[in-house]
């Protein structure tokens, strides 16, 4: 009997802590503006990675996701896109996680694929003593490689466990454990016998990917978040204004409030057209749909972070929906 061939997995490098090297084995912290590995160098460091796929290195970028955006996020969908074209079983993006979450928002958004996208990260470079990148970065080959998602997806992978995009977080600054999905939990986990899979996300996975089409970074309107604390007068509301902006995502006081000066603005900014949506700078929970949001016409985020509504309101806003219209999407996300 012929051996059965291994899944088709392509690994896309876009640089991060999961990809550095730091000046010493206990380097945790100031490896930042060191050197970075590229894809093929560091399937060499860790080999395992390649028993469970036939994996095509892409190297896309090596920076910090501190420095990846909008013109990143649509340059790798459209090179994800071009790989659908293909015949791959699973794409894995290596990313700082930074803002790991985000760019996996934004694809979560803006792919309908047949096949799952993985993003991973680490919080120790790969030259660390117990390091997490090699772990990282085979469990997210295997889900790729799984075959457990047939209706694609895209999830975070990491710490033995995978998150929706939509509800992955980083929580910790340097611990292992970061990524958490505060209101759901994880959909699955990593052990040595297998990928286990608990629960399938009920979001609605590529809701804007057809309207993307032919989109730009460029094109995308302004959208400010505007952090809510005790005495807010609302002044940074109208520079977002006066800047041009044509959201306002607030990160309220929970449980998704804003402060009577802030509310003040958010009146006048509504009144030149601008959309406001309601987050709660909690750690969790989700802002309802009530006499508030009503009577202000501020739409509720639902349980998504301030980050994560800032890209969902700049998206809906570039295909050219009306308030009226963006309510219904975040009603449905």
């Amino acid at each position: 009997m012929e051996p059965t061939a291994k899944p088709i997995v392509a690994l896309i490098g876009c640089g991060g802590t999961i990809s550095s090297l730091g000046s010493n084995p206990l380097d945790t912290t100031n490896y930042r503006l060191g050197a970075k590995l590229r894809v093929a160098e560091l399937l060499e460091r860790f080999p395992e990675a390649s028993e469970y796929a036939e994996i095509i290195p892409m190297d896309f970028s090596s920076v910090g996701s501190s420095a990846f955006g909008p013109p990143e996020w649509f340059d790798l969908r459209a090179l994800i896109l071009g790989l659908a074209k293909k015949e791959i079983d699973g794409c894995v993006i290596l990313h700082g996680t930074a803002t790991l979450e985000e760019t996996a928002f934004f694809l979560h958004l803006t792919l309908a694929l047949s096949f799952p996208v993985i993003l991973v990260g680490a919080q120790r470079p790969a030259s660390a003593v117990s390091s997490d990148a090699g772990m990282n970065l085979i469990s997210a080959v295997r889900v790729a490689a799984s075959s457990k998602f047939p209706a694609g997806g895209v999830f975070v992978v990491m710490n033995d466990e995978i998150h929706s995009a939509r509800d992955a977080v980083k929580t910790s600054n340097h611990r292992l454990q970061t990524f958490q999905s505060p209101n759901s939990g994880p959909v699955g986990q990593i052990d040595g016998d297998g990928v286990k899979i608990y629960r399938f996300i009920a979001g609605h996975n590529g809701l804007l990917a057809e309207s993307m089409n032919g989109r730009r970074a460029a094109d995308l309107p302004r959208v400010e978040i505007i952090y809510s604390y005790a005495g807010s007068d609302g002044a940074l509301i109208d520079a977002a204004v006066s800047a041009g902006a044509r959201g306002i995502v607030s990160a309220g006081l929970a449980p998704g409030v804003a402060t009577p000066g802030e509310l003040q603005a958010y009146r006048r900014a509504a009144a030149n057209g601008v959309v406001i949506v309601q987050c709660s700078r909690a750690h969790s929970g989700r802002v309802v749909s009530g006499r508030y949001t009503n009577d202000e016409a501020i739409i509720p985020a639902d349980n998504l972070t301030p980050q994560k509504a800032r890209i969902f309101l700049s998206l809906c806003l570039l295909e050219g929906c009306s308030a009226l219209q963006v309510a219904q999407r975040f009603g449905a996300c």
